[in-house]
């Protein structure tokens, strides 16, 4: 999913991998845990935790973005694919996202 995404460049730590477009953070995957953490909007994070706080839990919120902790267990593939191209989009340039539209 995430080679899909153009410009990504990945960053490893002792517990996670970071996701980055042009230096600019949108995710994170813990394999301890399972989860993910994502870029969104604050609408967004706000009502996918109104509608399924079992699958989304807030993470924190920052420079106008709220971002979400997602379980992979509760998620089908479909719509996590969303939620990274989301997250991706909001951190790359307009430009690259012009180039880039929804890779599936």
């Amino acid at each position: 999913m995430i080679d899909a995404l153009v410009d990504v460049e990945r960053s490893e730590a002792s517990e996670w991998t970071s996701f980055s477009v042009r230096g600019k953070r949108f995710g994170y995957y813990w394999p301890r845990t399972q989860t993910v953490g994502l870029k969104q909007t604050i609408s967004e994070q706000l009502a996918l935790i109104a509608e399924r706080p079992d699958v989304f839990e807030e993470q924190f919120t920052a420079g106008g973005f709220g971002w979400v902790v997602v379980q992979l267990e509760g998620i089908e593939a479909d719509e996590l694919f969303e939620l990274v191209y989301e997250a991706w989009r909001l951190s790359a340039p307009e430009d690259l996202v012009a180039e880039a539209p929804l890779p599936w």
